[in-house]
C-alpha cells in the first residue's frame, strides 16, 4: 500500500509538471510568434519551425526503431499537415503581423466551436446538447465582441482581416483534426505528429516562397529577439510541448488534459500585457471571459464522438 501511494503521488506530481509545461509554453508561443515575425517573414518562419521540429522528431523516432510511414500514411499526413499546420498555423502566424498576441490567442481558443459544428454537420457526429449549443452561441458572441469596430485595441480593417484569417485557420485546423480520425496515420502517434509537422512545414515553406517571402531575405536583418523566439518555438513550442502533451494523453484523464484549451489564452493575454505592453481593455477582458467560459462549457458538456462506419470516414487512399 505504501509503495502504491508513493507511486501515485509521483505520477500525480509528473502530471502536474507536464500540465504546467503545456499551459505555460503553449500559452507563451503566441507572444513568441509575434516577436519572431517582427523581423522574419511569417510563412517561411512558421514553415521552417515545423520542418526542423518535425525532422528532428522523425529522425529520433526512426533511430529508436519506428517503422517509416507507408505511402497512404504520408498522404494522410500531407492532408492533415496542410490543413492544421499549413492553413491553421500559417494564418495564425501571418495574422500576428497586425494583431496583438493576446487577441490572437483568444480567437484560437474558439476552435472547439468549429470542432463541434463540423463534427455534427459534416462528419455525422451527434447533435450538440443544449449547454453545448449555448456555449457555441456565446463563443461566437465573444468573438464578435473582440473583433467589433469599437474594439479599442486599434488596427481597424487590418486587425479585422487578421481576425478573420485566424478564424479561417481554426476552421482548417478543426476540419483536419476531425478528418484525421478516419485517415491512415503513422504509428506510434508521435511519428504521426512528426510526419504532420514535416508535411505542414514544407507546405508553408512552399507557400512562403511562392508569395515572394524569400526575395532579399537575410538573417543578418533579423533581430536577436526574433531569432531567439524562433528557436524557442522550435525547441519548446514544438518538440518539448508536443511530446509532453502526448505523454499526458496516456497518463491523465482527457478532461484534465483538455483544460489547456481555456488556460492557454489566459496565459497568452497576461504575457502579452506583461512583456509586450499589449493593451488589455475592459472590452478585451469581457470578450475573454465570454470566449473562455464558452469553451469551458463546450469541453465539459460535449459528448464523446461516436464511432463511425468505415465508409463515412474521410480517406485518401
Amino acid at each position: 500500500m505504501g509503495g502504491d501511494g508513493i507511486q501515485e503521488r509521483s505520477e500525480g506530481w509528473r502530471v502536474g509538471v507536464a500540465l504546467a509545461v503545456v499551459y505555460l509554453v503553449w500559452g507563451s508561443t503566441f507572444l513568441a510568434i509575434r516577436f519572431a515575425v517582427r523581423t522574419l517573414p511569417p510563412l517561411l518562419m512558421a514553415g521552417t519551425r515545423y520542418s526542423v521540429a518535425g525532422g528532428v522528431l522523425y529522425g529520433f523516432l526512426r533511430l529508436k526503431g519506428a517503422r517509416p510511414p507507408s505511402r497512404s500514411q504520408w498522404l494522410g499526413a500531407l492532408v492533415v499537415g496542410a490543413l492544421m499546420i499549413g492553413l491553421g498555423n500559417g494564418l495564425l502566424t501571418w495574422s500576428e503581423l497586425v494583431l496583438p498576441s493576446g487577441t490572437a490567442a483568444l480567437l484560437v481558443a474558439a476552435m472547439p466551436l468549429w470542432m463541434v459544428l463540423l463534427d455534427w454537420l459534416v462528419f455525422g457526429g451527434r447533435r450538440p446538447r443544449l449547454p453545448v449549443a449555448v456555449g457555441i452561441v456565446a463563443g461566437f458572441a465573444g468573438v464578435a465582441l473582440l473583433l467589433g469596430p469599437s474594439r479599442g485595441s486599434g488596427g481597424g480593417h487590418a486587425a479585422l482581416l487578421g481576425g478573420i484569417a485566424i478564424l479561417v485557420g481554426t476552421l482548417g485546423w478543426a476540419y483536419g483534426s476531425l478528418w484525421s480520425r478516419g485517415a491512415a496515420m503513422a504509428d506510434p502517434p508521435l511519428l504521426g505528429t512528426a510526419s504532420h509537422m514535416l508535411a505542414g512545414g514544407l507546405t508553408l515553406v512552399t507557400a512562403g516562397l511562392l508569395l515572394g517571402e524569400g526575395h532579399g531575405l537575410s538573417l543578418r536583418a533579423a533581430s536577436t529577439r526574433s531569432l531567439l523566439s524562433f528557436a524557442y518555438l522550435v525547441v519548446m513550442g514544438s518538440l518539448v510541448t508536443y511530446t509532453t502533451y502526448m505523454w499526458l494523453l496516456r497518463h491523465a484523464q482527457a478532461s484534465l488534459v483538455s483544460t489547456y484549451a481555456y488556460v492557454n489564452p489566459v496565459v497568452a493575454v497576461f504575457l502579452g500585457w506583461l512583456l509586450a505592453g499589449e493593451a488589455v481593455t475592459a472590452r478585451t477582458l469581457v470578450a475573454a471571459a465570454v470566449i473562455v467560459g464558452a469553451v469551458a462549457v463546450i469541453v465539459t458538456f460535449r459528448r464523446p464522438p461516436r464511432p463511425r462506419a468505415a465508409g463515412a470516414r474521410g480517406r485518401l487512399d
